[in-house]
């Protein structure tokens, strides 16, 4: 099933792209084509419409993308936002469900918080999932702190499918979602710092920012 396009006021062009992308598995493999957005000329938050053209994407922009071609596809349109220590990014991921468990669509540059299978039974259980990798880039401390409930971006109309004006208001909106602690303060302060096997692997990125593409 694929949504009448004209109501999203999407090209024939944008349209093809986006039909070829009948699954999560399809839309995750679209993300992983495409160059990380090192924001070389300052900070974006590009709709769907604009990651098509520019081909470079980071992670916010590639969540919104597929929840875009979920929609399309006649699913619910879900991001989930993760807050990380004030050292360290925020992440946003896609959610889909299959018979019951929920899965993720993620770009991200790192080993760790890539794409999630649909074998979680909760959003807890897909949240904690990301907590072990989800290091910083130079310190390699376990930095994820909390987690929000999926977010239906259908509640803001379809307008940012296809802005051309950065769509920092809608990732305010995201960020101000209720969020939920992954652990007491107590039992954080217990989390094992990463090894240095885990630290090698930290340090491996799939798009350095040289590359001219990003």
């Amino acid at each position: 099933m694929f949504l009448v396009l004209a109501m999203f006021g999407l090209t024939e062009k944008e349209s093809a792209i986006l039909k070829k992308l009948s699954t999560p598995v399809k839309i995750q493999d679209f993300l992983d084509s495409l160059p990380r957005n090192w924001e070389k000329g300052g900070d974006t938050c590009m709709s769907p419409r604009r990651v098509l053209r520019e081909k470079k994407v980071h992670c916010i922009e590639g969540a919104l993308l597929a929840a875009a071609v979920l929609w399309l596809n006649g699913e619910e349109s879900l991001v989930m936002d993760f807050r990380a220590t004030d050292e360290d990014y925020d992440h946003v991921i896609a959610l889909y469900k299959r018979n019951g468990h929920w899965g993720a669509i993620s770009k991200t540059n790192h080993i760790g918080l890539r794409w999630r299978d649909p074998v979680y039974r909760t959003i807890r259980e897909l949240a904690m999932s990301y907590f072990h990798e989800y290091l910083h880039d130079t310190t390699h401390e376990k930095t994820l702190r909390e987690y929000s409930r999926p977010i239906n971006l259908k509640k803001f109309g379809a307008e940012w499918m296809i802005a051309e004006e950065d769509l920092f208001n809608l990732a305010q909106k995201i960020d101000d979602a209720p969020h939920f602690p992954v652990a007491p303060k107590k039992n954080i302060r217990l989390v094992r710092p990463a090894d240095k096997m885990e630290r090698k692997a930290n340090k491996l990125i799939e798009w350095p920012k040289k590359n001219p593409r990003t």
